[in-house]
């Protein structure tokens, strides 16, 4: 029994080692070497378990991990949805648990390969069973583990061959080589050199690969026209936006804060998403009348693209919409935010049960966009993106048929204050700056606001701030130049997921693969004796 209980104890350490390793390489606590090696304690213990029990600790693993990386939805199902502390509490474990059978499902595949294919290294079986898992688990809040390694910048370029999916392949033959190394060290058995030289290969490839389209781009970056544009991040806290009471001042505020980015020299100025305080009729092509207080272009000069509200006579539901409006007040483009955050921005068979707005009074109910769009400014095609759009890979695949040369990306994050979760969306948003091979933009109620150049550095962003807890705080900006890089597209932008699927395939493979045996095993030989002695 004190045997089974230390190994209980060890298994219980390494699995939180392991998911605590995970979050805190994951912004904005950053330390993102650790997730080079934070799955290695838990393949570690797990080996020579059955495949259910290493599930389960697999499964707890990644229910640690995903607990710490959105410990901020429970203050947001507390704060915002008013629930009662308790069944908040269990939403959250209930959804922490589901995201974390990715963890469980890795180490359980393991082990079926290993039991079956024990010479195949860990080098091989991990970054092939993980990525092909992660392209096949759709998740509430999507994410993926490149999350992780956002700032580092040579890392990240082979995001226009794989996607954020490449990514997660380097993160877990890192972890796969040191497994590999630490194993044959803790048997005693003769240390195996080869896959992890074959590991270091591929890393070193990805990194030289990285320097030369780092090159390339910072020299097109340089020779492309330049727009200078400014970022309104009004700071406007979530009870307060979106208050008829509070309408004229949130509109002031934006108005105030665009005449001085004007007066700076911007050629194009963006504002949050929803941050327009009124609404638009579907059918109106210009501006509000002067005079009237829900004018926009009162006193600006300078194109505005803008989120707002946007309603027609016959719609049952509204549109979370973004509108590119001309100094003159025509407006000449609008679009129509095309995925929609499940219970924020629609509820699923909202017909059916329409008790649940009664137990969730902030959920919004929105008519859903069909199509890609993009603005026409000064011959420029700008590339409208609302909320989490811009951390959707395929949303980006579209976009990049229609050749924008500028992502422009309008979001409200206020929702969950200045927690985590603003600096973990701009983390994922920086991979389409980098699959496109074009400049980002974000204009965010709250921030995290960036500009981003097309290797997917990080040029300008400012802070995140909370509102509600620091009333009172004053408005940032951004202003930059961003070049007018119209996307020609990669092997992403063409192929899509295609290296997810190889690696799915490549799991499958070794799931099914028959191994042939000169010999039977002893339990098939002993029903074979008692079949003869019949």
């Amino acid at each position: 029994m004190g045997e089974r209980l230390r190994d209980t104890l060890i298994r219980l350490v390494a699995a939180t080692v392991s998911g605590c390793m995970l979050f805190i390489a994951t912004p904005d606590f950053d330390i993102w070497p650790l997730a080079y090696l934070a799955l290695v304690p838990i393949l570690l213990v797990t080996r020579g378990l059955t495949p259910g029990r290493a599930f389960l600790w697999g499964w707890l693993c990644g229910t640690i991990a995903n607990g710490g990386g959105f410990y901020w939805v429970n203050h947001l199902l507390i704060v915002f949805a008013h629930l009662h502390w308790a069944p908040a509490f269990g939403l959250y474990i209930l959804m922490m648990a589901y995201q974390g059978l990715l963890y469980g499902l890795l180490v359980l595949f393991v082990r079926l390969i290993r039991r079956k294919l024990p010479s195949l290294p860990m080098t091989l079986v991990a970054p092939v069973a993980f990525t092909g898992l992660e392209l096949c688990i759709p998740y509430v809040f999507p994410y993926y583990l490149a999350i992780t390694q956002a700032w580092v910048v040579p890392l990240i370029q082979v995001a226009d061959l794989a996607g954020p999916l490449g990514i997660s392949f380097l993160i877990l033959l890192l972890n796969g080589m040191a497994y590999d190394l630490l194993q044959h060290r803790l048997d005693g058995g003769p240390m195996r050199w080869r896959p992890a030289a074959v590991g270091a290969a591929v890393v070193a490839a990805a990194l030289a690969y990285g320097a030369v389209r780092i090159a390339q781009y910072e020299a097109a970056w340089e020779a492309a026209p330049k727009v200078k544009v400014g970022l309104v991040q009004a700071n406007v806290g979530i009870r307060q936006k979106g208050r008829r009471r509070f309408a004229g001042q949130n509109m002031q505020l934006h108005l105030d804060t665009s005449v001085d980015l004007q007066r700076r020299g911007a050629e194009l100025i963006v504002w949050p998403e929803s941050s327009y305080p009124y609404a638009f009729w579907r059918d109106m092509d210009r501006d509000w009348p002067a005079g009237d207080p829900r004018q926009v272009m009162n006193g600006i000069q300078v194109p505005v693209l803008l989120g707002t509200v946007t309603r027609g006579l016959n719609d049952r539901f509204p549109y979370n919409s973004a509108l590119m409006m001309e100094p003159d007040g025509r407006i000449t483009g609008k679009f129509d935010k095309t995925f929609l955050m499940i219970f924020g921005e629609y509820i699923p068979y909202y017909d059916t049960f329409s008790w649940f707005e009664e137990i969730f009074p902030e959920a919004g109910q929105f008519a859903r966009g069909e199509e890609v769009t993009t603005f026409d400014f000064k011959g420029y095609r700008l590339a409208p993106m609302i909320c989490l759009e811009d951390i959707v890979p395929a949303f980006g695949r579209r976009l990049a048929k229609l050749k924008p040369h500028l992502l422009v990306n309008i979001t409200n994050d206020a929702w969950f204050g200045a927690s985590s979760e603003p600096w973990e969306h701009m983390a994922l948003a920086v991979y389409r700056a980098v699959e496109l091979r074009t400049g980002l933009v974000r204009a965010v109620n709250t921030g995290v606001s960036v500009l981003v150049d097309a290797t997917g550095r990080v040029m300008q962003k400012t802070r995140s701030v909370d509102p509600v807890e620091t009333p009172g705080v004053k408005p940032d900006t951004l202003l930059g130049d961003m070049a007018m890089l119209e996307v020609k597209g990669t092997v992403y932008t063409a192929v899509g997921d295609l290296f997810g699927y190889l690696n799915l395939a490549g799991l499958l493979l070794m799931l099914f693969w028959r191994v042939k045996s000169t010999s039977p095993p002893p339990e098939r030989k002993r029903r074979r004796k008692r079949r003869r002695r019949r």
